[in-house]
């Protein structure tokens, strides 16, 4: 989707919003926490829906969203509220679910909302193996459902006007490497292991996930420390940043994945991801690089994490905050992001907001609506979050095994390498049955 497009989309969003819907569609959220909440209250200002239905095993933050939802939407209704998303999903009466739980729970959660009827937002990355996101792809396309992944830096404005002025438009000339990285320190988290608070059902939030002594680095939000939970940083950050490279240059699957890593640094925390992480996905005549660490100063300072794309014209930085191009000829071109402040002021003192990723999140619920109305493929289509889901999943498995991983694309697994294709889908925890794409 080019820059006109895309504003023209939004513009469309929201003459639709100015019309008031006689019939507001019906939302429900599987997952109360951090980003669940950012992203349905983008959506209530894209467009009226009624959000009905709010699901979380902490009651605490099941509460508090509820409040919170009733005195955002326009009838302040309190939504009706679900410990179990399957009693939530039974009702069939929602048109659309979003999923925001932690990875481990994508899987299960998005393709039972997708049996029910509805169209899905579902957080990124999409799922913790890759036979999960195979099956919610498969289950997706059996039900005809819209499904739009997280990744919304394919909507955020001064990417989206990158792509199209020094990609699209061919000043970066031929592209051999892309670099994309992550520099945001961790400290060491060393909580003692203790009770589960009152508040959150711990055996329900573990679900099909191994269980693991609780302990206050784990919910809320810092679950994303524990390879249990995810995939660690490059499956929380990198999936961002190599579906944008992907999103900005067209392409596909890698022909091969190789990996190196580990906890090289903080060897006393507990806290069982890697800190440190350089992966290579092979396309022909292109590498894309991503190397994450947890310590040390990044290369520069105005990219923390972001991508930086050379060709043989010149080089674009591109992140969160802003780009810069720089070609070989003539002056550098800088694009800081855009803020929605004056049009939507609540986002300045919205808990938990990031005040820059805001008016992406809108575009991104504005293309999945307009997707949803005309039963298309939006931007950010689970096909395309299942790749890039995988692709860094992959990273994980070559880097764990030590060697090159040959993906075959068409089959689905990785080539003559049958120990790396067990590690392709995750041990369940009984009673939790892991989904097969030809099962859903």
């Amino acid at each position: 989707m080019n820059r006109r497009t895309f504003l023209a989309a939004g513009a469309a969003s929201a003459l639709a919003y100015a019309q008031q819907p006689t019939k507001p569609r019906r939302v429900g959220l599987i997952g109360c926490g951090w980003y669940g909440k950012v992203d349905l209250l983008r959506l209530l200002q894209v467009e009226p829906v009624e959000v009905v239905s709010l699901c979380d095993v902490d009651s605490k933050m099941l509460n508090e969203a509820a409040d919170i939802v009733a005195s955002r939407q326009a009838s302040h209704k309190r939504p009706r509220i679900y410990q179990d998303y399957r009693e939530m999903l039974k009702e069939r009466d929602l048109d659309i679910v979003e999923v925001a739980t932690p990875d481990h729970w994508h899987a299960l959660a998005t393709i039972a909302a997708l049996q029910s009827g509805a169209d899905v937002y579902c957080q990124k990355p999409i799922s913790v193996d890759v036979v999960e996101g195979q099956a919610m792809l498969a289950a997706a396309r059996k039900y005809k459902r819209v499904v739009q992944i997280g990744t919304q830096r394919r909507s955020t404005p001064h990417l989206v006007e990158a792509k199209e002025r020094f990609i699209d438009s061919g000043k970066l000339g031929k592209i051999g490497l892309v670099e994309t990285y992550c520099y945001y320190k961790q400290g060491v988290r060393n909580y003692t292991e203790t009770a589960p608070p009152a508040n959150l059902d711990y055996e329900f939030w573990t679900g099909p996930a191994p269980m693991r002594p609780f302990n206050p680095t784990i919910h809320p939000r810092s679950w994303r420390g524990f390879m249990e939970y995810g995939n660690g940083t490059i499956g929380d950050m990198g999936v961002h940043m190599f579906d944008m490279t992907r999103w900005m240059m067209g392409l596909g699957w890698p022909k091969k994945i190789s990996a190196t890593g580990g906890i090289y640094v903080n060897k006393q925390s507990k806290a069982n991801i890697s800190d440190t992480q350089t992966a290579t996905f092979a396309y022909d005549g292109l590498d894309v690089v991503w190397c994450h660490r947890h310590y040390g100063s990044p290369p520069d300072p105005n990219y923390l994490w972001g991508a930086t794309f050379y060709g043989d014209k010149g080089t674009l930085k591109a992140g969160v905050f802003s780009y810069d191009f720089y070609p070989d000829r003539g002056e550098p071109i800088h694009k800081d992001v855009t803020y929605e402040l004056k049009e939507f002021p609540v986002d300045d003192t919205e808990p938990g907001i990031e005040k820059h990723v805001a008016p992406a999140i809108r575009y991104h619920m504005k293309d999945f609506l307009a997707a949803i109305d005309a039963r298309r493929k939006p931007v950010a289509d689970i096909e395309e979050g299942m790749i890039s889901s995988s692709c860094c999943i992959l990273g994980n498995v070559a880097m764990q095994l030590g060697r090159t991983l040959e993906w075959d694309a068409a089959a689905g697994h990785i080539k003559g390498d049958a120990e790396a294709n067990k590690l392709l889908r995750r041990p369940y925890r009984a009673p939790w049955v892991h989904p097969e794409a030809d099962k859903v």
